[in-house]
């Protein structure tokens, strides 16, 4: 399954990629599941992040590594992270982040992210709970991105 957002943000690709950083990570995290931050070692290959989601029922490990980074020949800044990890039902988890040029100097930064279950019908229903997650990141990007 499939999932894509775009956020418009008043700062360069360049300075945006740069500020991909722990604490960012830290204020992209929704209420719910709670989320400890283990390791996190940037947004550069090879580079790993360990969290661990607590749903008040259990604890669950999730890491992810970074399995690419660099910039496109028309500016675009991205990084590809892939869940090593993977809490229930997850099975597979790649998010591409793309810092597009946008224009007068700002960036869209693209969330695209793939996941897949053990079922199409449960990846269907997991759908609203994953698009809400990422589109909790839309204001704290333009608060964290201002210029």
């Amino acid at each position: 399954m499939h999932v894509t957002l775009r956020t418009a943000v008043a700062q360069p690709p360049a300075q945006v990629m740069a500020g991909f950083t722990r604490e960012l990570f830290v204020a992209l995290a929704p209420p719910f599941p709670r989320l400890r931050v283990l390791r996190f070692d940037g947004c550069r290959t090879d580079d790993r992040v360990e969290i661990e989601l607590d749903t008040l029922v259990k604890r669950l490990p999730w890491t992810s590594l970074i399995t690419d980074h660099g910039t496109l020949p028309d500016g675009t800044h991205f990084f590809v992270d892939e869940g090593k990890t993977l809490p229930p039902p997850l099975r597979f988890w790649r998010h591409r982040h793309l810092l597009e040029p946008g224009p007068n100097g700002t960036c869209v930064i693209v969330d695209a992210l793939e996941y897949r279950t053990a079922s199409p019908l449960l990846d269907a229903l997991l759908y609203p709970a994953m698009w809400a997650q990422f589109a909790w990141r839309k204001p704290i990007y333009r608060r964290w991105f201002r210029v």
